[in-house]
C-alpha cells in the first residue's frame, strides 16, 4: 500500500496548508482525493508526485511511504 502520511508531515513541517498548496499551483480536488483515500488505494500518479516534490522542494520520501500489504496466511 501507498501512503500519503509523509506528505501531510511535510506540509506542516514546511508550514504550508491546502490552501497555500493550491495556491502554488496544486490541484484542490487532487490534494483532497489524496487525503481521502490515504491508505484505501493507490492514487497518484508519477506526474502528480513530481509536482507535490516541485512545489514542496523534497524528495519523494517525503511524499509517500511504502507500507507492505499484509499477506494472508494459508
Amino acid at each position: 500500500m501507498i501512503s500519503y502520511d509523509p506528505l501531510l508531515k511535510t506540509m506542516k513541517d514546511k508550514n504550508i496548508t491546502a490552501y497555500k498548496l493550491v495556491q502554488m499551483g496544486f490541484s484542490e480536488s487532487t490534494f483532497y482525493r489524496i487525503k481521502r483515500v490515504n491508505g484505501q488505494e493507490n492514487y497518484g500518479s508519477i506526474d502528480v508526485i513530481n509536482q507535490l516534490c516541485n512545489l514542496l522542494d523534497c524528495d519523494v520520501n517525503e511524499i509517500i511511504e511504502h507500507i507492505p500489504d499484509k499477506k494472508s496466511k494459508n
